[in-house]
């Protein structure tokens, strides 16, 4: 059996505390599955307390010393109490994920005001208290913050506006971090998957038109998977990117190298369909 990008890394993170939003679930977890093969010590936070639970046993699993805490990343306060709790039940958190984010299909006319704030509470706001309650912590461990972004982010996407305005938020914010907190040593970068499979946020966006659609549109020819995304999370926030801040790292297979536009207009249009519009 051929190994997976996360089976070929080695210890990189060994003697490293990770600290990962949205960690109970998907992406994130899957980023915090490689923290751990890294050699990482991995705390994780989230909405739901079983599905923490379930993470966490896993991650003690594959090695690593965990800590979790139930904590919505639109609260500032509850976030800083899950740093504080890493801090002391683990040590300094030297890696921060900030990738727990929200999302779902409007048109544009059809987007209520709370719907558009939800998304961007969650997915720049939640950015932002992460980033603000871990800086004393990674100017200790000269750190790194990572930013889970998305293509949404530069090119725009049907039925995706409040997603793609939080998500352009999130990037300048990183850009503004690196360039502010270079000096405490900190790093900022952001990641950018493309198409993963498994993950409920491609069902959602597959739905409409079908996986076909959608892999005819990247030029690999397939989605990527949960480890490949993971195992370049690791290489951002280890020493062999000591020297990397400020840089949107893509991993979408190539799918936004000739803009999203036929692939877009098709899940307009039947997302159209379904609402029986004409």
């Amino acid at each position: 059996m051929t190994p997976g990008p996360v089976d070929l890394l080695p210890p990189l993170l060994r003697g490293h505390t990770a600290f990962v939003t949205g960690g109970g679930s998907g992406i994130n977890l899957g980023i915090a599955r490689a923290f751990a093969r890294a050699g990482a010590n991995v705390a994780i936070c989230g909405r739901s307390e079983s599905r923490l639970q379930a993470a966490a046993a896993e991650l003690t699993q594959l090695g690593a010393r965990v800590s979790y805490s139930q904590a919505d990343v639109r609260d500032p306060d509850l976030v800083e109490a899950a740093l504080e709790r890493t801090a002391n039940e683990l040590a300094p958190v030297s890696i921060v994920v900030a990738g727990a984010a929200g999302n779902f299909f409007s048109p544009a006319e059809n987007l209520s005001p709370k719907g558009f704030r939800t998304i961007v509470e969650i997915d720049l706001l939640g950015s932002f208290h992460t980033a603000n309650a871990a800086f004393e912590q990674l100017r200790e461990t000269r750190g790194s913050m990572l930013f889970i972004s998305a293509g949404q982010a530069h090119l725009p996407f049907a039925l995706q506006a409040h997603v793609g305005a939080a998500k352009a938020g999130v990037e300048n914010l990183m850009r503004n971090l690196a360039l502010e907190w270079g000096r405490f040593g900190i790093r900022a970068n952001s990641l950018v998957p493309g198409p993963i499979e498994g993950t409920e946020g491609m069902k959602r966006l597959a739905g409409p038109v079908g996986e076909q659609v959608w892999t005819d549109a990247i030029p690999l020819g397939r989605f990527g998977s949960v480890d490949e995304l993971a195992a370049m999370a690791v290489v951002l926030s280890s020493p062999l990117a000591s020297f990397v801040t400020g840089a949107q790292i893509v991993v979408d297979g190539g799918l936004g190298l000739s803009g999203l536009g036929s692939l877009s207009s098709a899940v307009a249009n039947a997302a159209a369909l379904d609402r029986g519009a004409v």
